[in-house]
């Protein structure tokens, strides 16, 4: 497993939020993250980076067998945790390319991912200032390739980007999932990233907890005609394995 989430329970301002979290994520796999809004999933991510504010109250994360729930931030990122932004931050005296050289100093393999994912020309430019929203995520997602970690956090990589700009982004994840043979945990409200990516596991979290687990666009197609609460129906908070 490269991931192993047992029993978790997070807490935020003194608030529980998540509550006996299981969930695990095999090599090479990677898992879809359906639910309304306010219902934990961003918390979740945020818990497993180990972002300031996320109190761990109850259970373990482990990433390659390796406990987390102490480390900092920097010490889980060298393990091969990487995370793309659902509001990514903007970074003003910083260049795209300062970063990028920093994350990969390989100017062939910059370049290569620079020009799939039309960034050539930002490259001079500081980090997301003056971005689209289209540009912003396109960029999170250079910088998160360019990490190459184990485990891809994606925290709705859609939002806010038109359906040209997720043509590109899922193809170019799609591809480099299937060739790196990486794993990933994918938060998604509007299920286009389904187009792109073959994923085999899909799981709804409601009211911090998560509630059932099956084929991610089944459960989408599902969610689209019934909503949320239909998964309330049909299973009991499990192990999602």
């Amino acid at each position: 497993m490269i991931l192993q989430i047992n029993d978790l329970s997070v807490e935020a301002s003194g608030k529980a939020i998540l509550e006996g979290i299981n969930l695990e994520i095999k090599k090479g796999e990677v898992a879809i993250l359906f639910g309304p809004n306010g219902s934990g999933k961003s918390t979740l991510i945020k818990a497993i980076m180990g972002f300031g504010g996320y109190r761990i109250s109850g259970g373990e994360i482990k990433l390659s067998g390796r406990r987390l729930n102490d480390m900092a931030i920097e010490e889980r990122v060298k393990l091969g945790l990487g995370l793309m932004y659902q509001h990514p931050p903007k970074i003003r005296g910083v260049k795209l390319a300062q970063i990028a050289d920093f994350l990969a100093r390989d100017n062939a393999k910059i370049n290569d991912f620079a020009s799939r994912l039309s960034l050539g020309e930002h490259l001079n430019r500081d980090i997301n200032l003056d971005y689209s929203g289209g540009e912003m995520k396109r960029s999170e997602l250079f910088q998160l390739i360019l990490q190459d970690p184990q485990l891809l956090l994606l925290d709705e990589p859609e939002s806010g980007v038109d359906l040209e700009n997720i043509s590109i982004m899922g193809g170019v994840l799609s591809e480099y999932l299937k060739k790196e043979g990486k794993s990933a945990l994918i938060i998604t409200h509007t299920g286009y990233i389904l187009d792109y990516i073959k994923a085999k596991k899909g799981c709804v979290m409601i009211g911090g907890k998560l509630w059932c687990v099956g084929n991610p666009k089944e459960m989408f197609e599902e969610i689209r005609k019934s909503g949320y609460e239909k998964c309330r129906e049909c299973h009991e908070p499990n192990r999602i394995e």
